[in-house]
C-alpha cells in the first residue's frame, strides 16, 4: 500500500471511531491509563481505547502477536501525524506502553510476551517501576531490595520509593540484588509481581503540587515466580539500564502530541495586544520567541534522530540528550506561563482563580520533578558527555 493510501485509510478511520470528546485537550483526571481498577470519568476514554485496542492502535508498532499494529517507523509516523491533525488523544498512556512493554518485546521470554504485552496493550494492566530506593536514587546501582532464591521462586525483601502510580498499578517491575557479593552492576535481576502478592504495602507520598502520584512501597517476604525473572539471573542491570533509555526517550517527548493552548493565548488574555496587534510586553514577546525556535529545533532534531535509525532500533545515550532538552523546555514552558500569569499564577484555591490558572500552578511545581525523574539532569549530562561527546573522565 502506498504512503498516500495508508494515510488516506487511517484518516477515514480516525474520522469514522475518534468521539467528538476525545478530540479536545485532554484533562490529568481522564488520562487512559487503564488497569485493572480503572474508572474512567469520561465513558468515551474507555470507548476510545477499546476500538484503538481492537485495531492494535494503541501500540500501532508493536508486532501484532504483542496485540499492535505492526506498522514500520513510516507508517507510525502517519499514524502520529493524523492524530495530531485531529487533536485526537493518546488512547492509552503509561509504563506498560512506553517502558516495561519495550523492554520485553526486546528481553522477555515468548511465555513472557504472551502473558504480558497482549494485556498492556488492551490497557487491562496498569504498571509501575520498582527502581529508586531511600538510599539509591541517582546512584541506582548500589540499590539493596534483596531476592533470596527459594525453591521456585524469589523471596524478595526491601523498600522501593517514587513509584510512580504504586497505589493504582496492578503489576510492578523491580530491581533487585540476587548476588550480595558481586560488583553492585553485577549482581542485580529484573523481576515482575502482581502488586497483589502478599507482602507488597504502598504508601502515597504527598508533593508540594498537591498531588500524590508518587508512592512508598514496602516489601515483606514478597514471593516472585522466578519464570518472572526477565533476561538472565544477575544481568538485570541491563534490562534496568535500556528500559531508562525508554523512559527517557518518553520523557523527552514532553509536550508533544496533542495541540495544546499555546503560550501566545495566554499571552493575549493577559497580556493583552498593542495598537500594531503584537502582544504588548516585549519581554514576554522575546520569551516566547526564543521557546518556539528551541521547540522547533529540537523537533527537527527528534525527527532526524528517528529518520536516521535503523527500523525498530531501541533508544541509546542520544536518549539522554532528549531527556534533558525536552524537561528543561518543558520547565521553561511553565516559567513563561508564570511570568504571563502574573498574580494570577500564585492562586491555590478560592473563587478569584480560574480552573486553568489553579492548574497552570501545580503544573509548574511538578514540573520541578522533570530534573529528577528518569535519572537527574546531572546523570543525563555526564552520559551524553561520556557516551555522545567522547569527552575524557
Amino acid at each position: 500500500m502506498s504512503s498516500a493510501a495508508f494515510r488516506e485509510e487511517i484518516r477515514t478511520w480516525l474520522e469514522d471511531n475518534c468521539p467528538a470528546s476525545m478530540r479536545t485537550n485532554m484533562p490529568a483526571d481522564e488520562s487512559p491509563t487503564g488497569g485493572r481498577r480503572a474508572e474512567y470519568k469520561n465513558p468515551d476514554t474507555k470507548l476510545w481505547m477499546d476500538r484503538c485496542a481492537e485495531q492494535g492502535y494503541t501500540v500501532p508498532a508493536w508486532p501484532q502477536a504483542a496485540g499492535g499494529a505492526g506498522f514500520d517507523k513510516a507508517q507510525t509516523v502517519i499514524w502520529q501525524e493524523e492524530m495530531r491533525r485531529i487533536n485526537a488523544r493518546p488512547p492509552l498512556v503509561g509504563m506498560g506502553v512506553s517502558m516495561i512493554g519495550p523492554a520485553l518485546l526486546e528481553y522477555g521470554t515468548e511465555a513472557q510476551q504472551l502473558e504480558h504485552l497482549p494485556k498492556i496493550a488492551r490497557g487491562e494492566i496498569w504498571w509501575c517501576q520498582g527502581y529508586s530506593e531511600p538510599g539509591s536514587g541517582s546512584d541506582l546501582a548500589s540499590l539493596r531490595t534483596s531476592a533470596v532464591e527459594d525453591g521456585d521462586d524469589f523471596v524478595v525483601n526491601g523498600q522501593k520509593i517514587w513509584t510512580s502510580g504504586a497505589n493504582h498499578a496492578d503489576w510492578m517491575f523491580c530491581l533487585v540484588r540476587t548476588d550480595q557479593d558481586a560488583p553492585k552492576h553485577e549482581g542485580i535481576s529484573f523481576v515482575l509481581f502482581d502488586m497483589t502478592t502478599p507482602g507488597v504495602t504502598v504508601k502515597p507520598i504527598l508533593l508540594i503540587s498537591g498531588m500524590s502520584p508518587f508512592c512508598e512501597t514496602f516489601l515483606d517476604n514478597v514471593r516472585v515466580p522466578r519464570t518472572n525473572l526477565v533476561h538472565e539471573l544477575n544481568k538485570g542491570w541491563t534490562v534496568g539500564k535500556r528500559l531508562l533509555q525508554y523512559e527517557r526517550a518518553s520523557i523527552g517527548g514532553i509536550g508533544g502530541g496533542q495541540k495544546l493552548r499555546t503560550l501566545e493565548d495566554y499571552a493575549a488574555q493577559y497580556v493583552g495586544r498593542d495598537d500594531t496587534g503584537a502582544l504588548a510586553d516585549a519581554g514576554v514577546r522575546g520569551g516566547i520567541l526564543r521557546h518556539r525556535m528551541n521547540d522547533r529545533a529540537f523537533g527537527l532534531t527528534t525527527r532526524r534522530s528517528m529518520e536516521e535509525s535503523a527500523t525498530g532500533k531501541a533508544p541509546g545515550a542520544l536518549s539522554s540528550m532528549f531527556k534533558y532538552y525536552g524537561t528543561e523546555q518543558n520547565k521553561g514552558k511553565y516559567e513563561l506561563l508564570l511570568q504571563i500569569l502574573g498574580a494570577q499564577a500564585l492562586g491555590w484555591k478560592g473563587d478569584n482563580f480560574g480552573e486553568d490558572e489553579l492548574t497552570t500552578t501545580r503544573a509548574w511545581l511538578r514540573s520541578k520533578a522533570n530534573s529528577i525523574e528518569g535519572g537527574t539532569s546531572e546523570v543525563q549530562l555526564n552520559i551524553i558527555a561520556k557516551r555522545i561527546l567522547d569527552l575524557p573522565d
